[in-house]
């Protein structure tokens, strides 16, 4: 056992202090942990089934409703009242997962994250999707796979998150099984397959077919809460036998001796196939679909066992690699006695603890009072408290283990995507990417003490949101703000309003527009100034090139010879990316563009890296506007669902808006036509109020970000002309 330490003379020490003590009393061993993440597309009932999952787990003892604003995991005001979920709230519970046959297995825990559906706040499913070892993808019934389902997929996919399916709401009038699943093997895997078939759709929907264990599951009690096992009926009997068949083929088709028994004609033991579909559903060859009614308390206690068979343990996933100071590999082990090392994936302000740091541990252990080494900043911070979270609650606790998820309270500079680590042993993870802003706003104090206070929430809710970002028009003075959508920034200027008491005017939203590149040109930038004494002198040339959209920005140094000293190259580099912030055309930021700096000279006094910033701007704006700039668009992909006889309507005002339509299909039970479409986000302004207008009512639509594109030019001359 080592001896304490003072915390101030050696604050690494306390990594390792009472180490025997702590993981002898490790509560859970860790091949017992899941860390998993609810995802869907709004209103597919992801809440709704969290609120289930605390339910059955014993977490809570009633089930909150999103349309009675009582839920556990939408704590928030907003959430309550607009009934959508706007930030991931983490928890963690516990459940006994039980067989066919009623043996009791071990405990396992759960770290859950109830992410949100709406894209505008897409950031909080990604950095969820960073640091979860698997997924729970949560389908409407009726609507099968929606735009967001595939954006979180495709986030999933990114970092390579096991996933079970659950197709809910089949209680729900319209509701297919069939054509939900069928919309999962069409548009996101075709490895899914089908661990259930329900018996019944709409209000006949009494209960699921189980196709590994051969049995009919229904859901008695007030709550669902006692689960029945029994004979399947035999009108579904021949349909279990043929989806079963696939089922089990589809399993052995992973395992060669399985393959070899099946081939045979043997029987395999449901075991041994748990075991196989396991496996595989870790390496991601398979997605198993599970089906039920989460408002009708239906199907949620299966699915939860499906997370304790199938979903993996820190142990079962590739361990995460970091990179050391000299930027070699360095391998976070998921094991209680390995150097420290975390990532903070979120920051939120709580009103009585102050700032709130989510984190994931991927390697060691940590105690309160212990010291971190934040990569990032190079600085060492102390963690004063560490709680567990539920929700908007928190239990204090002393010390988290590896593959645990818990919050640090005080840490005064870590940011989303920062790595904490053992000072001793640096080592950088994996960040976490934010997408950009697509759309803006001018925002202002009411008043002179609204000024002070506006700035300090802004710079809180930015600490907390990647994606929404601030900055000062340099012509104007004015503030602008930015994010992912109307939305988006319509709960942030009411979280100002409501946590920081800041009242504010703001205006109309516009676009994010952007300018790149068309052409390679090159340009030479001088600033020269003699006043008497000591000048200024800064001289370089700068060639830049386009890249393909979306790769964003390169600084090349390619002097050779000397002809710029080293020191002034950074310098140089910041003054193209200040110039690049400005744009040329209309004001707007310059993207993706390669910038090399390749000659130029110096001089030996009068030299400086003032000199050479302001050099390197110019030569940037010079350059740009010779390299024919265009503007950038933000392409949204929008989906529209409306009764087919306002078809015509429709199509027409969205190729009013210059949209373009890609696919129309029919949702066959309703009589509703689904119309996917790319239309340029400056169009969609207003679009609710004119689809309600073409609908009577009926018609809705979901909307993300796609891409950028340029504007065509007599658009891009009003958009110029605007900004003059």
């Amino acid at each position: 056992m080592l001896a304490i330490v003072s915390d101030l003379a050696k604050p690494a020490a306390l990594f390792l202090n009472h180490l025997n003590k702590s993981i002898m009393a490790r509560e859970y061993p860790i091949e017992k942990v899941r860390n998993i993440g609810v995802i869907a597309h709004i209103d597919a009932g992801k809440t709704t089934v969290s609120e289930r999952i605390l339910f059955y787990t014993g977490v809570s003892h009633k089930i909150g409703e999103v349309h009675e604003g009582d839920t556990v995991m939408d704590w928030m005001e907003q959430e309550r009242e607009r009934g959508i979920t706007i930030t991931a709230a983490a928890t963690t519970t516990f459940w006994t997962p039980t067989s066919a046959h009623g043996d009791a297995k071990e405990k396992i825990k759960i770290n859950l994250i109830d992410t949100p559906g709406h894209i505008d706040f897409t950031i909080e499913v990604k950095r969820s999707m960073r640091v979860l070892d698997g997924a729970v993808v949560v389908f409407d019934g009726v609507a099968g796979v929606e735009p967001q389902s595939e954006t979180n997929w495709r986030y999933a996919d990114d970092y390579n998150v096991p996933r079970i399916c659950f197709i809910n709401k089949l209680d729900r009038l319209g509701a297919s099984f069939e054509r939900s699943y069928q919309s999962i093997l069409e548009r996101l895997t075709p490895n899914a397959v089908k661990m259930q078939i329900p018996d019944g759709h709409e209000d006949k929907f009494t209960g699921v077919v189980d196709l590994l264990e051969m049995e009919f599951v229904q859901f008695e009690g007030a709550k669902g809460e006692k689960i029945v096992r029994g004979e399947i009926p035999a009108e579904l009997k021949a349909e279990a036998d043929k989806e079963r068949a696939i089922l089990v083929e589809k399993i052995v088709e992973n395992d060669d001796e399985a393959m070899s028994q099946y081939l045979e004609g043997k029987e395999i033991a449901v075991e041994k196939l748990k075991s196989i579909l396991r496996s595989a559903v870790i390496a991601g060859k398979i997605y198993p679909v599970f089906c039920g009614s989460a408002l009708k308390n239906k199907g949620v206690q299966l699915v939860l066992d499906a997370v304790a068979y199938y979903l993996p343990s820190p142990l079962d996933v590739p361990p995460t690699i970091g990179k050391d100071e000299k930027g070699e590999d360095v391998i976070a082990e998921p094991s209680d006695t390995a150097p420290f090392r975390a990532l903070a994936f979120k920051v939120a302000t709580d009103p009585y603890v102050g700032q709130l740091t989510f984190f994931r541990v991927y390697s060691g252990m940590l105690q309160a009072g212990s010291y971190v080494l934040n990569t990032r900043t190079g600085q060492q911070e102390r963690i004063g408290r560490i709680v567990r979270l539920h929700a908007n609650e928190r239990e204090e606790i002393k010390e988290i283990d590896a593959g645990g998820i818990a919050a640090a309270v005080g840490l005064k500079s870590t940011k989303t995507g920062d790595t904490l680590c053992d000072p001793d042993h640096p080592v950088t993870l994996l960040g976490i990417i934010a997408p950009e802003p697509v759309i803006s706003l001018r925002i202002e104090p009411k008043t002179k003490a609204d000024q002070e206070k506006m700035g300090m929430a802004l710079r809180k809710l930015s600490d907390e949101d990647p994606t929404f970002r601030i900055r000062t028009d340099i012509e104007t003075g004015e503030t602008i703000i930015s994010g992912m959508g109307e939305l988006h920034l319509d709960v942030l200027v009411d979280r100002m309003r409501r946590e920081f008491a800041v009242e504010a005017n703001v205006g109309r939203p516009q676009v994010a527009y952007k300018e790149t590149i068309t052409q390679e040109a090159q340009a030479e930038g001088k600033y020269i100034k003699q006043s008497g004494g000591r000048g200024q002198y800064g001289h370089v040339w700068l060639k830049v090139e386009p890249m393909e959209r979306g790769a964003g920005y390169e600084f090349v140094d390619a002097i050779k010879g000397g002809s710029i000293p080293d020191e002034f190259v950074k310098p140089t580099e910041k003054g193209v990316q200040e110039a690049m912030e400005r744009g040329v055309v209309a004001g707007f930021p310059l993207v993706d563009m390669k910038v090399t700096l390749y000659d130029g000279s110096y001089h030996e006094v009068d030299s400086s890296e003032i000199a050479f910033k302001m050099a390197g701007s110019t030569a940037l704006q010079e350059a740009s506007k010779r390299a024919k700039p265009v503007l950038l668009e933000p392409i949204m992909k929008v989906e529209v669902i409306i009764p087919e006889k306002s078809m015509g309507e429709t199509t027409g005002d969205i190729a009013g808006r210059r949209g373009q339509i890609i696919n129309i299909v029919d949702r066959a039970t309703l009589s509703l036509k689904v119309i996917d479409a790319r239309v340029p986000l400056s169009s969609m302004f207003g679009y609710s109020t004119s689809l309600r207008s073409l609908t009577e009512g009926r018609g809705n639509y979901t909307m993300e970000f796609d891409h950028y594109e340029p504007v065509p030019a007599n658009v891009a001359q009003q958009i110029v002309e605007g900004k003059k």
